[in-house]
């Protein structure tokens, strides 16, 4: 499928101002809605299951979010990193950092005003956990619910969709080539990097293809060689603007089926409970005792 390529400014207009070519949106920041951001200390420490989080281009996501099961918009966004995400799924990995980056990269164009509602959120990634588990956990997409999917075309396994379903705008975002390192996969949009990784691509694939053969058996020092690869090129990658290696572009005419994997859905989903009452009235009086 072909992509019409859009500057990201371009995007930021159309979503903006265009009203022919989408939907309004749920809300109006400082318009019809008042909500504070950069009010919680996102965390930065780095770790050892986290080193990254301190580099200078690790991503920073401001949250929005509904009070509880069955509650309004909160006020204000709560602050995620990488750190977050890594405790979440249990392990700190390349995966999880790149699916991150393309999230932030998605977002950008999304959510021009930096704040990322999981309320009006669909997306689509690959089968592997770090970046299903990475998707899920900024976007709050569930199985259970219809709104997160798994790509029909495996070429797409390091890239993701998100679908912000109040406007109607659909973002397919990736790395580029220069910085992907998975054997026999391409990259799916035509970007490239300028700059020079300080770990060699193909020697991090040749070494994929022994570590990560399941009938293989890597030695010992392969399998400490790749960890060290990984870290080092997560590392690099965030000493840069997240610009210089990912990359997205709007998807016109976006139709989930024409890209989830039906077998791997749920036939019947649930619908979701705790965004019902987002943008519910407030009382015209406080509650006075005894009545």
């Amino acid at each position: 499928m072909r992509l019409k390529p859009v500057s990201l400014l371009t995007m930021i207009l159309m979503l903006t101002y265009s009203s022919s070519w989408c939907q309004e949106p749920t809300y109006k920041q400082g318009v019809n809605i008042f909500i504070e951001t950069g009010v919680t200390q996102p965390d930065q420490i780095p770790t050892w299951y986290a080193p990254m989080v301190a580099m200078p281009y690790a991503p920073v996501f401001e949250i929005l979010a509904t009070k509880g099961t069955q509650g309004r918009y909160y006020q204000r966004t709560y602050a995620v990193t990488i750190k977050d995400i890594v405790k979440w799924h249990g392990h700190d990995c390349e995966g999880i950092t790149h699916v991150a980056n393309c999230c932030k990269t998605a977002f950008n164009i999304l959510f021009p005003d930096g704040i990322i509602d999981r309320s009006v959120l669909k997306g689509i990634s690959g089968t592997g956990p770090c970046w299903s588990d990475g998707l899920a956990f900024l976007t709050g997409a569930r199985l259970q619910y219809g709104n997160l999917g798994f790509f029909k075309n495996n070429d797409y396994n390091h890239a993701i969709i998100l679908y912000r379903e109040d406007t109607g705008v659909a973002v397919l975002a990736t790395w580029k080539k220069g910085i992907n390192n998975i054997p026999d996969e391409p990259v799916v949009l035509p970007g490239e990097i300028t700059w020079k990784t300080k770990v060699d691509m193909q020697k991090v694939i040749d070494l994929k293809r022994v570590v990560k053969n399941a009938k293989g058996h890597p030695d010992p020092y392969q399998v400490d060689l790749m960890r060290y690869y990984q870290w080092q090129h997560v590392n690099d990658i965030l000493s840069r603007p997240l610009s210089e290696s990912y990359q997205a572009e709007i998807i016109e005419n976006f139709k989930w089926e024409d890209w989830v994997d039906t077998t791997k859905t749920v036939a019947n989903p649930h619908k979701r409970g705790d965004i019902r009452l987002k943008n519910y009235p407030y009382r015209e009086r406080p509650v006075l005792e005894g009545k």
